[in-house]
């Protein structure tokens, strides 16, 4: 890869040096001059050049290409040597199974001549459309492909129904161009493919181009793709991000990331992005964090990542790459038994941490309950008062076990930050241990989690009862959901989510109070392009 010439970077800088690797990723928002940028890299490979597009592969209204090396150049290269090869083929489809049987022919008759001097029968060695059948099964197993009258023809799994070529799928017709077309590339080619995952099913997508890869070792891959499954599927994927373009002068800002500088799901994902970024924890299908975030935020692309280690994490790593983005990068935590000290830890490195437990504690903040009560024609008083005396209720029930999950979060904290120093031999170990109850004295902490917690219960303390009661089953203890009209929690869930996505007046009141929980570290509308 280190023998590509990448074009010329804005401002006069350095262009910089390509890692190697067999797989080079053109990314970047819409508008950014990918395209541009890929068609400049081609002109600057020269006669190494090797161009696919499946877009344009099956249809004949196109112009022929004029590089050395291009399907078409090759094409009129067999015919004009081989009188009995068809020469009609339009599309750089049919012309690849015009050479795919030239060739066949070609070595039949290599073959019989070799096996007429000798007095043996030789193997006859695989042919390209040997190759090209045996990626076929495998990507479509029980599904074959046949030669008939001097065309392929394809059949599925009960061998019945032969069609051709042109009576393929759009996504069959990728994967037979793809793989034909890569067998004809040059030695050492340095191939360029447009839009890879176009037409084709994500089922199949990894499978394919591994396949494809393998078929030639000696040559190297330049796709033009922002489809997060292909990308993050490539080993040893070198990303190329186009930032702009300047038509004016044909000069780019782009960035050469190398493999393993983040993980590249998820850069890819974002890099087309004009929205500062919100990593917070939960998936896509089932977790309340990525269906309340993204109507709380608007203004936010948001990103689940699964637990909150990862949201720390990738926060850190992307704010580490301010060099190679523009974008704002944050993250939401849940509280969970954090002391203050490690919330203002966090908030200190861009991660928000909500004044409640847990994402579900959101639901029942006294301003979210009061709204959903009155837009539900409730008495909001009522409804508020009796979820405030079933919520000290509940809490005063778990009151033991409560304590003692926030002590054995704080100890096991500590005891892990204690262990980690070193010791110059086990007998400082041993002492440093043994010295270890009286360091953490669990009692004690106990002691005070248990006064304040009974103070919070005694002073009827709400916020804060929601700041430490870790307890997920709260909304429907509190029978929250049965006093506003609604089945069950996750009834009452959907209704709030509902209520965010109208964009009403009521919705406005959820919204502001879900971002008020975010104190101190608070996205507000007028902010949500700055630093906060």
């Amino acid at each position: 890869m280190r023998s590509l010439i990448l074009p010329p970077l804005e401002g006069d800088k350095p262009v910089p040096k390509l890692p190697d690797g067999r797989q080079l990723t053109i990314i970047g928002g819409s508008g950014a001059g990918k395209t541009k940028f890929m068609e400049k890299l081609m002109a600057l490979t020269g006669e190494r050049t090797y161009c696919l597009s499946a877009v344009k592969a099956p249809f004949p209204e196109r112009e022929a290409s004029p590089l050395k090396g291009s399907i078409d150049y090759l094409y009129s290269k067999v015919a004009s040597r081989r009188p009995y090869m068809r020469t009609n083929a339009v599309s750089e489809l049919e012309k690849l199974i015009f050479m795919l049987f030239a060739d066949e022919f070609d070595q039949l008759l290599q073959y019989k001549d070799k096996c007429t001097s000798k007095s043996n029968v030789l193997k006859f060695p695989p042919t390209k459309l040997d190759k090209l059948k045996k990626i076929w099964e495998r990507i479509y197993p029980g599904n074959k492909i046949l030669s008939s009258g001097g065309t392929l023809m394809f059949s599925t799994e009960s061998g019945k129904d032969l069609i051709p070529a042109e009576k393929l799928s759009q996504g069959e017709m990728a994967v037979l161009y793809y793989v034909a077309g890569v067998l004809y590339a040059m030695p050492n080619a340095i191939i360029f493919i447009d839009a890879p995952s176009l037409f084709l099913h994500p089922t199949i997508l990894n499978a394919l181009w591994n396949s494809i890869e393998s078929l030639r070792p000696d040559c190297t891959f330049v796709y033009n793709s922002v489809d997060v499954e292909f990308v993050s599927s490539r080993s040893r994927n070198v990303i190329i991000w186009v930032k702009s373009y300047d038509a004016s002068k044909e000069i780019w800002n782009y960035e050469v990331i190398a493999p393993g500088e983040i993980r590249e799901e998820i850069f890819i994902e974002l890099v087309g992005s004009r929205k500062p970024v919100l990593f917070i924890e939960g998936d896509l299908t089932h977790s309340i964090d990525a269906k309340l975030y993204p109507l709380v935020f608007p203004d936010y692309t948001v990103k689940p990542l699964g637990s909150c280690d990862k949201v720390i994490e990738t926060t850190r790593s992307f704010n580490g790459l301010t060099n190679m983005h523009h974008l704002e990068s944050r993250g939401i935590v849940d509280r969970d038994r954090r002391t203050d000290r490690e919330v203002e830890y966090l908030r200190k490195k861009s991660i928000m941490v909500p004044e409640v437990a847990e994402v579900e504690n959101l639901f029942l903040l006294e301003p979210v309950v009061r709204t959903m009560a009155r837009s539900r024609g409730k008495n909001a008083d009522i409804v508020m008062r009796k979820v405030k005396k079933r919520a000290f209720g509940e809490f005063h029930r778990h009151l033991q076990q409560q304590v003692m999950e926030h002590v054995r979060h704080r100890v096991k904290r500590e005891v892990d930050a204690k262990i980690d120093a070193k010791f110059s031999c086990i007998t400082a170990l041993e002492a440093h241990l043994r010295q270890l109850i009286k360091i953490l004295n669990p009692r004690k902490q106990y002691n005070d989690l248990l006064h304040l917690f009974r103070n919070i219960i005694d002073t009827e303390d709400y916020a804060s009862l929601l700041r430490y009661f870790n307890h997920k089953p709260l909304i429907s203890e509190c029978e929250l959901p049965g006093l506003l009209g609604f089945k069950n929690k996750d009834d009452y869930v959907r209704g709030v989510i509902s209520k965010l996505k109208s964009g009403d007046k009521e919705s406005e009141k959820i919204r502001d109070a879900i971002r008020n929980a975010l104190v101190p570290v608070v996205i507000t509308k007028e902010e949500n392009h700055k630093t906060i």
